[in-house]
């Protein structure tokens, strides 16, 4: 903007402010609280206030990496199906094998499981 004028924030006041009296130690607590969940103090202590859920970002942060490992432990598996479609067993015996992809695919269940109670609890 010209003119003097102070240029618009993407932040929308909603009217008044109230205030909370905090010592430093829980100015800090709340401070990094917020910053976990993505959110403002202010915007943070008013969905508190108002009942409203809170999001970790750092959860689901963390569902996404459980997803790129579920993914990789799914081409892991993949590769040892086609070794033991082409391969017939060759170095390693069969059975071994197809027993350690069993496990991969019980550790993708596992691990899909586990995202799906972090996401569920976040909502």
């Amino acid at each position: 903007m010209t003119g003097g004028t102070k240029e618009k924030t993407t932040a929308r006041r909603r009217g008044k402010p109230i205030e909370v009296w905090v010592t430093e130690e829980e100015k800090a607590v709340i401070s990094e609280k917020a910053k976990e969940a993505g959110m403002s103090r202010s915007g943070y202590l008013r969905a508190l206030g108002l009942n409203t859920s809170i999001r970790s970002v750092v959860d689901l942060k963390a569902v996404a990496d459980l997803a790129k490992v579920n993914g990789d432990l799914g081409r892991v598996a993949g590769l040892l199906k086609l070794w033991l479609a082409e391969k017939h067993g060759e170095g390693v015996n069969a059975v071994n094998v197809e027993s350690t992809m069993v496990e991969f695919r019980k550790l993708q269940r596992g691990v899909a499981e586990k995202m799906g109670f972090i996401v569920k609890a976040h909502r």
